[in-house]
């Protein structure tokens, strides 16, 4: 716990392990005397994305990302396609894609993450199946909430 904040650890995912990767966008720090060890924006937008569980509210997820003025683009997809993992390259594509204009994404950009796309509607938020849209570029049902972004309405 730091102050009013819990800190876990989580584990390498296994596909950076088997390729020798483990650090792959992470960046090293001194402070006061210690090294740390912090991953990137690249890595961290990807890891949001892929394991919502351990961040915030689909909202915070998605107003955190946006806060970032830039990314390196081809780091984001070196490192989807290092995880291999179809569900999370949905995820990556759909945020880019929404995101296009203000992150300069290009067709190129996201050919590649569409290519690894599931081949069956996987689903954004797994515990919010009703209420979700297909978004058929994707192969991704996305929560209404999500796509108009309805925590920006006020009331």
């Amino acid at each position: 716990m730091f102050r009013k904040y819990e800190i876990r650890r989580v584990s390498v995912p296994q596909p950076l392990l088997i390729k020798g990767k483990e650090m792959f966008g992470v960046l090293r720090h001194r402070r006061s005397g210690s090294e740390l060890r912090v991953t990137g924006l690249e890595r961290t937008l990807v890891d949001v994305l892929d394991r919502p569980d351990l961040t915030g509210s689909w909202e915070e997820i998605w107003r955190s990302l946006e806060s970032v003025e830039f990314f390196d683009i081809e780091q984001v997809i070196e490192y989807v396609l290092l995880l291999e993992n179809a569900t999370t390259a949905a995820k990556v594509g759909f945020f880019l894609e929404q995101h296009r204009e203000d992150l300069m994404i290009d067709d190129v950009h996201l050919k590649p993450l569409q290519r690894l796309c599931p081949r069956q509607p996987h689903y954004l938020k797994r515990a919010k199946r009703k209420g979700s849209r297909w978004v058929k570029k994707w192969n991704l049902m996305v929560p209404e909430e999500i796509l108009n972004q309805s925590w920006g309405e006020v009331l």
